[in-house]
């Protein structure tokens, strides 16, 4: 559960392939951090799912880091 304040980072390092069903299960994420008044992080995020959205504007909504330990 999170809670008001905190931050939730997802490591997409290890990420091998990412469809409209890894698109949305991402969007649900940022639901839930938003519901809970908390922050979302995507860190190392792929290339190629970078490019992705990009192309259908989901980069003005996430917030993207070069890896988990940045801040």
């Amino acid at each position: 559960m999170l809670h008001r304040g905190q931050c939730l980072v997802l490591d997409l390092s290890g990420l091998e392939f990412c469809d409209s069903t890894g698109i949305t299960a991402l969007l649900a994420a940022r639901r839930h951090t938003l519901a809970a008044d908390a922050e979302l992080v995507l860190a190392a995020v792929p290339p190629d799912l970078e490019r992705v959205l990009a192309v259908v504007g989901l980069v003005r909504v996430f917030t993207f880091r070069a890896t988990a330990e940045d801040e």
